[in-house]
């Protein structure tokens, strides 16, 4: 049987991955794969879920509420990594499975919220901005203390790590040095704040997972690379 598209761009995808980590010296079960479904129909998403995608990520609360339905009984975890409109926090907690992109307190307290009103504990990532391009959100580097102590007194968050966008680039030295910097600020976290105990970083997207890999992402967020390129 011929492979589809999908297959061949997943296998390639997972040797790239497995590359990558034999350069950083790390092992490839060390990195999740999130497929992000942004634009992506529920055929294409099938495809991948059945090439072995368990992480499927995406940026509009709308467009993942379709979609999630249809996957309901499929052993999938959805991670949100868009952008967060305070009036669909709701909806976000109890539709996803983790909030990447977490950057205020107040979006962290309205997350807390809702979290106890299902009964939930929500995983969560803090995201940074180290490129200083407004539009793709996070926290500076100097406010991330700040906000960590205060979300330590949020019962039904579980911050698990740091998320930042790399920036838009072919300089692979500066995509570098801000995938270098948010692992280096998370080892700094666990250092200054043991009790937090940051695991995860999320960093990496189709044109420059391999770098975010070498240096030290524990989730990667591809959509064109396996999905080819959105209509939108």
């Amino acid at each position: 049987m011929e492979k589809s598209l999908i297959r061949e761009n997943l296998e390639r995808v997972r040797n790239r991955v497995a590359l990558a980590c034999r350069r950083g010296g790390r092992k490839p079960e060390e990195v999740r794969l999130i497929a992000v479904t942004k634009g992506v129909s529920p055929p294409q998403i099938k495809e991948a879920v059945d090439a072995g995608i368990s992480e499927l990520g995406e940026n509009r609360l709308q467009e993942a509420e379709g979609k999630i339905g249809v996957f309901k009984d499929r052993p999938v975890n959805w991670h949100f990594i868009g952008r967060i409109q305070r009036n669909k926090v709701k909806k976000m907690v109890n539709y996803f499975h983790w909030i990447h992109s977490l950057d205020s307190l107040q979006l962290a307290e309205a997350v807390d919220r809702h979290a106890e009103l299902l009964g939930k504990s929500m995983p969560v990532l803090l995201q940074l901005n180290l490129t200083g391009k407004e539009t793709q959100g996070g926290i500076k580097e100097e406010e991330l203390f700040d906000l960590i102590e205060r979300m330590n007194q949020l019962s039904h968050l579980d911050l698990r790590g740091l998320m930042v966008i790399g920036p838009l680039t072919s300089d692979q030295s500066k995509i570098r040095k801000v995938f270098k910097r948010l692992r280096e600020i998370k080892e700094l976290v666990n250092r200054e704040m043991p009790a937090v105990g940051l695991s995860e970083l999320s960093m990496g997207m189709s044109n420059d997972y391999e770098i975010a890999i070498e240096e030290g992402a524990t989730m990667i967020r591809l959509g064109r690379a396996i999905f080819g390129e959105r209509s939108y």
